[in-house]
């Protein structure tokens, strides 16, 4: 009943301040400008090859952005919310409902550009007690291509522009926790479940719609919580995938971008370099193709 990860709720303060951030950072120039009508909130997207980036400002009164006032006070800027993706909002209610969860109803939502372009769709929320902590949906958009592809920002090689997003990062103290929440609940397949003593860390790689939740916990027995600790899980970082990384890297020294020089990644075969603030509170890793292999 899921299918993708439709896209990633960012909440900041200034949507200009931004817009200025990530054009320069992607090397692409967002395709809605909007807002959320009843809801107080305006928005800003960004279409990668996977999904696309949301970032969201509480503008007016309403339920969302009283959400993103929260998010603000109580953590700053950062990663919000995950919305995975249905063709079928009915049927996945059955379906979260059949697995032990208790979504709500489809609610109808829409937006509305500055150019009077208007999107709709059909939201299924879940519950925070049972996601953990993590706010999460799940929506049925009217037209999945209403948002085209980002184009890349003038004078921007393609090959020096971000493609799609890697993953996702999500810290947990109850990794098997979210094993059943994800796989056995929501039934988003788990490609690998793996530990490396070196450093101290249990990864788990969820795979869904070409990228990847990568849930990470600490090993080491003085960083496991108590039994009833209320601490919860929580969005942290992403990755993002460039052609290449060599080109990115010179195009955002050269924009004033702070970036770590390129080194070899965890992953075979791959180089990545590290995006440094400001990147509004989302620590921000760049991934490409070693040229070597």
């Amino acid at each position: 009943m899921i299918d993708i990860l439709d896209h990633i709720s960012i909440a900041v303060r200034d949507l200009a301040a931004t817009k200025r951030t990530y054009t320069r950072i992607l090397g692409r120039e967002p395709t809605w400008e909007g807002e959320h009508p009843g809801l107080g909130s305006s928005n800003l997207i960004y279409r990668l090859r996977n999904t696309y980036l949301e970032f969201v400002q509480a503008t007016g009164e309403g339920m969302f952005a009283d959400m993103i006032r929260k998010k603000l006070e109580d953590e700053g800027e950062g990663l919000m919310g995950l919305a995975f993706g249905t063709v079928n909002a009915d049927a996945c209610v059955r379906h979260l409902k059949a697995a032990g969860l208790n979504p709500t109803d489809p609610q109808a939502g829409g937006a509305t550009d500055a150019n009077g372009n208007e999107r709709s769709w059909r939201n299924v929320m879940l519950a925070p007690e049972e996601t953990g902590g993590l706010f999460l949906f799940v929506i049925e958009q009217e037209d999945r291509l209403a948002i085209p592809l980002s184009p890349v920002s003038e004078g921007v090689n393609g090959r020096a522009a971000v493609d799609a997003i890697d993953h996702v990062v999500v810290n947990t103290p109850r990794p098997d926790d979210l094993i059943a929440f994800f796989e056995g609940q929501l039934g988003i397949r788990l490609a690998l479940d793996h530990t490396i003593e070196k450093w101290g860390v249990r990864q788990l790689f969820f795979r869904i719609g070409n990228l990847t939740l990568e849930v990470v916990t600490p090993t080491a027995k003085d960083k496991q919580p108590e039994k009833d600790s209320p601490k919860k899980n929580e969005l942290w970082g992403m990755a993002y995938r460039c052609p290449d990384l060599s080109q990115m890297q010179e195009r955002l020294k050269a924009s004033g971008v702070d970036v770590s020089d390129v080194r070899i990644g965890r992953k075979k075969g791959t180089l990545v370099a590290t995006v440094k603030p400001e990147t509004h509170g989302i620590p921000t890793l760049l991934i490409g193709q070693d040229p070597e292999f």
